[in-house]
């Protein structure tokens, strides 16, 4: 179980999530969409209450998953998944806490006999990130190829799709019942957009009438609302800004971001979303439920209860409202 308090687990009870047990049902079929939260902390920062950013989005026993942050692999397990039966992994951008796990998870996939190509869709850069994913396995591959005698060849395994980031949103993938689209965010401002080919996206799955947005990590961004416009539930990143400041000023103080801490704050609270700004977002585009996710300072300040952070969105938001927890499974989207 996870590190959280009976107050905060009646809490999300109450928002009409629970904090899945090893039951074997998550990936059952139902007749709609489940969201699974993986993890839920906010930046390169896993701790022991929670990982870095990676969710699911379970239908009809298949696992789709969005971001895989350290830790993602092992939250899989946790959850009674099966590693192997994800079959495409949506990254909203390409920081290291949105995809410390995927070489992981895709080396474990082909280790462990999976014989179908795993396709990881997002921005540019990503065929770059999957290439890698495939030269590191490679190793590996030498020894078990003549060791256990095996034939698939892990280039044969992954796929990279890369998604064109505009502010109308671009059709990503259609399986089944199931469409998703994008559009680009504002993780990254201008000056880094005209130095880089680099970007960063939101995500709408739609299927059997419900739908679940993530924001990705993001600023304000009106893209981001006219995509989750009607939605039945935004996960968005929510950051106290306050709170964040006095975690990140003891980081520096006991050695962290020695390479110019102010620049990397600077970052920080320009280009992530502050609680407020969540419920804005939520509010302008309608949604019936707000999910609380890459929770910034989070594990940086396990002292902080669900109420300190749903307090603040309130104020502009007054839907439902979820606290996310690593290992929620939220069953209704409605």
């Amino acid at each position: 179980m996870n590190h959280c308090s009976r107050r905060q687990l009646l809490l999300g009870l109450a928002g009409g999530a629970t904090l899945l047990a090893a039951t074997g049902k998550a990936a059952e079929s139902s007749i709609g969409p489940k969201l699974l939260l993986l993890g839920t902390q906010g930046g390169p920062n896993f701790n022991a209450t929670r990982g870095e950013t990676a969710s699911a989005v379970l239908l009809d026993g298949r696992i789709f998953m969005v971001d895989c942050g350290y830790g993602a692999l092992g939250a899989l397990v946790r959850a009674n998944l099966n590693y192997r039966d994800v079959d495409h992994v949506f990254l909203t951008h390409l920081h290291d806490d949105h995809a410390a796990d995927l070489v992981a998870l895709l080396g474990h996939q082909w280790t462990g006999g999976r014989v179908t190509p795993t396709t990881v869709h997002g921005p540019a850069g990503t065929r770059r990130l999957v290439d890698a994913a495939i030269r590191y396995n490679q190793v590996n591959e030498e020894i078990r190829l003549v060791d256990e005698a095996r034939s698939v060849r892990v280039a044969s395994m992954f796929r990279s799709h890369e998604v064109p980031a505009t502010n109308q949103p671009t059709q990503v993938l259609r399986a089944g019942d199931l469409t998703v689209r994008a559009v680009q965010n504002t993780h990254y401002p201008a000056a880094t957009l005209r130095r880089v080919s680099h970007r960063s996206l939101a995500l709408r799955f739609d299927a059997r009438g419900r739908s679940v947005v993530f924001s990705g990590d993001t600023a304000y961004s009106p893209a981001l609302v006219e995509l989750a416009r009607g939605a039945d539930m935004l996960v968005c990143e929510a950051m106290h800004v306050a709170a964040t400041r006095r975690g990140f000023d003891e980081r520096v103080a006991a050695g962290a971001y020695a390479d110019n801490p102010e620049g990397i704050w600077q970052h920080i609270v320009d280009t992530h979303t502050p609680l407020d700004v969540a419920g804005r977002m939520a509010r302008e585009a309608g949604v019936g439920t707000l999910v609380l996710n890459h929770i910034i300072p989070g594990g940086w300040n396990p002292e902080l209860d669900d109420e300190f952070y749903r307090r603040e969105v309130a104020r502009e938001f007054a839907g439902r409202i979820i606290v996310g927890r690593d290992g929620m499974l939220i069953e209704d989207l409605k």
